[in-house]
C-alpha cells in the first residue's frame, strides 16, 4: 500500500476515508486541517499538519487527495488542489470498488468516485472532481475540472458541465444540455435547457 495525505478534515474527509479504505490501494498517514483542527481525529486518523506545511509533507509522502467538500463555493478546494501540486504531491484517481467506471471513460487526477456511482462509456471527468454516491455520468458526458456531482444526481448523455460547477443531490439534466462554468444547480432540479456561466438554478422539481 502507498502512503497518502488527506488535505481537508471536515465531513467530506470522512466520506473519502471510507472510499480509500475500501479501495485498499493507499494507507492514510494523516490529514491536513486548520490550526484549530490540529491533533483532532477523523474516523481514527489524526490531523497532523496545516496547509502551511504541505511542502514538508510532500518531501515525505508522494500522494495526496483533496478532501475539502464543495457545495456553495469551490474556492477552497481549488486553492488546496493548486497548493498540493505546487508542493510536489501527486494526486491519484480514487474509485470506490462499489462504483463502476467504464474502461472507455477518462477520469482526471485527484478525482474521487464514490460508492454506487456510475461513469459510463466515453464520459470525461476533469481533475479534482467529486462524483458522489449514486451519481450517474452517462455516455459521452463531459464534466469540467473541480466539479461536484452530488449524491444521486443524473447527468444524461452528451451533457457538458463547465468547470467549478455544482450539481445538487437528485438533480436530473436533459441529454445534450450545456451548463456553464461556476454554476450551481439546486437540489432536485430538472435542467432541460442550457445554462450560462455563473448561473444559480433552482429548476422545476427542486426541493430548495
Amino acid at each position: 500500500m502507498k502512503d497518502i495525505v488527506l488535505i481537508g478534515a471536515g465531513g467530506h474527509a470522512a466520506s473519502c476515508i471510507d472510499v480509500i479504505e475500501a479501495e485498499g490501494r493507499f494507507r492514510i498517514v494523516g490529514l491536513v486541517g486548520t490550526e484549530s483542527e490540529l491533533h483532532q481525529r477523523v474516523c481514527g486518523y489524526e490531523v497532523i499538519a496545516t496547509d502551511g506545511e504541505l511542502r514538508r509533507l510532500a518531501g515525505e509522502y508522494r500522494f495526496a487527495l483533496i478532501t475539502v467538500g464543495h457545495i456553495k463555493s469551490v474556492q477552497t478546494r481549488v486553492r488546496m488542489y493548486e497548493a498540493a501540486l505546487q508542493a510536489g504531491f501527486e494526486l491519484p484517481v480514487v474509485v470506490s470498488p462499489k462504483a463502476h467506471v467504464s474502461a472507455h471513460a477518462r477520469i482526471g487526477a485527484g478525482t474521487i468516485v464514490m460508492f454506487g456511482a456510475l461513469v459510463n462509456a466515453n464520459a470525461r471527468v476533469g481533475v479534482n472532481c467529486i462524483i458522489n454516491s449514486r451519481a450517474l455520468v452517462e455516455h459521452g458526458a463531459e464534466v469540467g475540472a473541480h466539479c461536484h456531482v452530488a449524491t444521486g444526481a443524473i447527468l444524461n448523455g452528451d451533457l457538458r458541465l463547465g468547470a467549478a460547477s455544482f450539481v445538487g443531490s437528485g438533480s436530473v439534466t436533459k441529454q445534450g444540455v450545456a451548463i456553464g462554468t461556476g454554476c450551481v444547480v439546486g437540489v432536485g432540479s430538472v435542467v432541460r435547457h442550457d445554462l450560462a456561466d455563473g448561473v444559480t438554478y433552482w429548476g422545476p422539481g427542486c426541493n430548495g
